[in-house]
């Protein structure tokens, strides 16, 4: 991703500044509304993962382009697998206490996957503009980062 990465920030305790980082940015490329919250609950729900389970620190980048918003979360552990996203199958069980992180970001976001790459694992996610940029007629150039689907660096 390097420079073209709209947003970059540390996944620390303060996940309140992150949150306020993660909406600022989305809302000055045109998400807003529920799906606007959508994004900010998965990527506070992912940063607290990180925090968790992941090691305890991680980094967030962020771009966007004309179908959406994605966010990249890293984290330091690397022990994040593909299969955790389905792990429970379908829903986690109706009595756990813990367990929904995973499970609420994939109803909440587009597209959700996890990469490996060497001692990290990344969780990409992706939230779509209601009506995509090109339809709408805008013609605002997005801070473009790596092209969704991108291999980690």
């Amino acid at each position: 991703m390097g420079e073209e990465t709209a947003l970059s920030c540390p996944i620390t305790a303060d996940l309140g500044l992150l949150r306020e980082h993660v909406r600022a940015f989305a809302s000055a490329e045109g998400l807003s509304g529920s799906r606007l919250d959508d994004l900010v609950i998965a990527v506070n729900e992912a940063a607290d993962n990180v925090l968790e389970h992941g090691g305890g620190s991680g980094r967030l980048d962020a771009w966007a382009d004309d179908r959406g918003i994605w966010i990249d979360v890293a984290d330091s552990a690397g022990t994040l697998t593909a299969g955790d996203l389905y792990r429970q199958g379908a829903d986690p069980p109706p009595a756990a206490s813990r367990g929904y992180g995973l499970w609420i970001i994939r109803r909440l976001c587009d597209e959700v996957v996890v990469e490996r790459s060497g001692d990290r694992s990344l969780l990409r996610l992706h939230v779509a503009y209601p009506v995509p940029r090109a339809a709408a007629g805008e013609t605002k150039t997005a801070g473009a980062g790596a092209p969704p689907g991108a291999p980690l660096a």
